[in-house]
């Protein structure tokens, strides 16, 4: 055999040895678990046949507490690129057969490789998390190869999309990258995130607290906000992560890609002229609404069970990418509070840095009320939303189907804040306050002066049905041009797919500026 062939039987060997991670045994102990290892995953993600693999001889640079008898290649992370739907992106992939996917300064220079040429290249970057965190061992090296992680974060933000997959342990500094990304999805009962875990918590403040109920994705999804999905298996995550890539462009240069549309654009949905109940206090269901305007109802909604009195979601209006921002009178009456605006905030500023347009759905009674609220800075909270809407120069579209009250009417993308289209159902109530608190204000002395209780009654219905009559209906504000018309429910569909059509070509730019400063 020549000198040559054995060289390459070498290639082929060591090539071998690097798709085994960290062996059979490892391999088996994450089956076990019920996981699946890197290369497994990235196989799932991609089109079949499309992955590239960079730095797989990798190995770390550690000399300290016996580490340099262990060397494995690739080093606990598997990087490349592929294509998903024929589109490219760049994925890293953490490794917790080899070392338990722990942090090395090596390691990092693996996925900030695969970042930055996902910047140079404009594609989005997709990191899948399964690892015990920095490697103790290197020290300040593993510290660094995070920093350096975390700065490529930053400068990607709004560039290209980042999407992180928690599938298993992400913890202490490990956890930022996935919060400085766009979207984090959690795999329940075997991922968590947390910076100081259970027997940290314990030590420092006394309090019992299991993995699950600290950092899982349960709790991520429905208390803190930090994780958008929590998935049931990582099957189901990875397909999520393909779909939520088909409503995005490849980077804030693009446009998202159309879709073929098989609904007709000018489909009547009649029950939408059915759907706002007689009694202005009774609730509906957003949700019907959304599946009746959108392109053969589907749509990929984000932190559904955060926040509920809101909802964020994807969806296509005649195979056009939007991002839908809609109040649910069905959860809390659809109040704006310190958490929706969070949540609704963070959606519009992703949809605008990527030129994908917004709808929003308007019926908002006003901003929850009280100390526990105020005390949480809820004014700060809801200015984010304001700044949101106010900064976006994508298509802005919005319909009021019932109440929009207050400065919740301002923030949720009125003619005032460069609402482009602004439309309302025949059924929209915009105004200060509802016509009881109205009547209070408006009336105070006369209401102080009655002595009768059944003449007060009398006075407060006649005056609450005047208030009713001028703002319990849309043409007061239509009168001054800030709805831009009056709909008919039915016809929702068409009329917002007419609106993005003669949005393709909006310019608009704010500013020169260094950045702005959001109110946090």
């Amino acid at each position: 055999m020549s000198e040559i062939q054995n060289k390459i039987n070498k290639l082929i060997e060591n090539r071998e040895t690097a798709r085994m991670g960290g062996g059979e045994k490892a391999i088996e102990k994450q089956h076990e678990k019920g996981k699946f290892t890197a290369r497994e995953r990235i196989q799932m993600l991609l089109d079949e046949g499309s992955f590239e693999e960079f730095d797989m001889f990798v190995t770390h640079r550690c000399y300290d507490f016996g580490m340099e008898k262990k060397h494995t290649f690739g080093d606990g992370v598997v990087t490349g690129y592929g294509t998903i739907d024929g589109r490219l992106v760049y994925v890293f992939a953490q490794d917790f057969t080899v070392t338990a996917g722990s942090l090395s300064l090596a390691l990092a220079d693996k996925i900030c490789k695969v970042m930055d040429m996902a910047m140079r290249n404009g594609a989005p970057c997709i990191g899948l998390n399964d690892s015990g965190g920095a490697r103790i061992q290197e020290g300040v090296n593993a510290l660094a190869g995070y920093a350096n992680i975390f700065q490529r974060n930053v400068m990607a933000s709004g560039v290209i999309p980042q999407i992180s997959a928690i599938f298993g342990p992400c913890a202490g500094g490990a956890v930022y990258s996935p919060a400085l990304t766009d979207f984090v999805i959690m795999k329940k009962n075997t991922s968590n995130m947390f910076l100081t875990g259970p027997k940290v918590v314990k030590t420092v403040t006394g309090e019992d607290v299991t993995q699950e109920q600290l950092g899982g994705a349960v709790m991520h999804t429905t208390k803190s906000g930090v994780a958008q999905f929590a998935v049931d298996t990582e099957e189901e995550g990875i397909a999520l992560i393909r779909k939520l890539i088909s409503y995005m462009p490849q980077n804030n240069m693009e446009d998202a890609p159309l879709a073929m549309c098989t609904d007709n654009i000018a489909r009547l949905e009649d029950s939408l002229n059915e759907i706002i109940p007689d009694n202005p206090n009774q609730a509906y269901d957003m949700y019907d609404v959304i599946k009746a305007i959108v392109d053969n109802g589907d749509y990929l909604e984000s932190s559904a069970t955060y926040a509920k009195n809101i909802i964020t979601c994807f969806a296509r209006f005649n195979g056009q990418s939007v991002g839908i921002i809609a109040n649910q009178p069905k959860f809390m009456a659809g109040v704006l509070d310190i958490n929706a605006s969070r949540k609704a905030a963070r959606f519009v500023r992703f949809c605008d840095a990527f030129n994908i347009p917004i709808v929003t759905l308007v019926d908002v009674p006003g901003f929850l009320p009280g100390t526990t609220q105020e005390y949480g800075g809820v004014i700060t909270h809801g200015a984010k939303l304001l700044f949101a809407y106010c900064e976006a120069t994508v298509p802005k579209i919005t319909v009021t189907l019932r109440k929009a009250y207050g400065g919740a009417y301002i923030v949720m993308s009125s003619k005032h804040i460069r609402g482009d289209i602004n439309y309302a159902w025949p059924s929209a109530e915009i105004a200060v306050m509802g016509a009881s608190g109205a009547v209070e204000v408006l009336y105070a002395k006369q209401l102080a002066a009655f002595t009768d209780a059944e003449e007060k009654a009398k006075f407060i219905a006649e005056k609450e049905q005047e208030y009713k009559d001028l703002f319990s209906n849309p043409y007061n504000a239509a009168r001054y041009g800030y709805i831009d018309d009056v709909i008919e429910p039915r016809n929702t569909r068409f009329r917002i797919i007419r609106a993005l059509q003669s949005l393709a070509t909006k310019r608009l730019q704010n500013p020169a500026k260094k950045h702005s400063n959001i109110p946090l």
